[in-house]
């Protein structure tokens, strides 16, 4: 079926971890993505003082996916420091349209103000 799973979807996020590996380890393929979110999302991750090694690489400039790798030094598995990392990245990017937000509609109700 090659990129879709059973549902006919097509995958977003795959995890690989390499046989007899532990759950420290592990690499995941994250697809229709592309340094936007590769190094927004190591950044984070790599703020995790339980994070041994986070980083991440384009497979090919004609695929739009990338592999992430994530090594912690064993008190959290590599798949709850991903979780983590996501959270707090779309924490960081709520609070960013939020600020966005307001600052938009105190420029409107200034723009008002000065138009009258």
């Amino acid at each position: 079926m090659g990129d879709e799973e059973d549902t006919g979807k097509p995958r977003v996020l795959q995890m690989v971890r390499a046989e007899g590996a532990d759950k420290s380890c592990v690499t995941f393929v994250l697809h229709n993505e592309d340094h936007t979110l590769g190094n927004s999302l190591r950044y984070m991750i790599m703020k995790d003082p339980e994070v041994e090694f986070c980083g991440y690489s384009i497979t090919h400039p004609s695929e739009s996916k990338i592999n992430f790798r994530i090594q912690t030094k064993g008190g959290l598995s590599a798949l709850e420091v991903f979780q983590k990392g996501l959270e707090e990245l779309t924490d960081v990017c709520q609070h960013v349209l939020s600020k966005f937000e307001a600052s938009m509609e105190a420029y409107k109700a200034q723009k008002d103000v000065n138009m009258e």
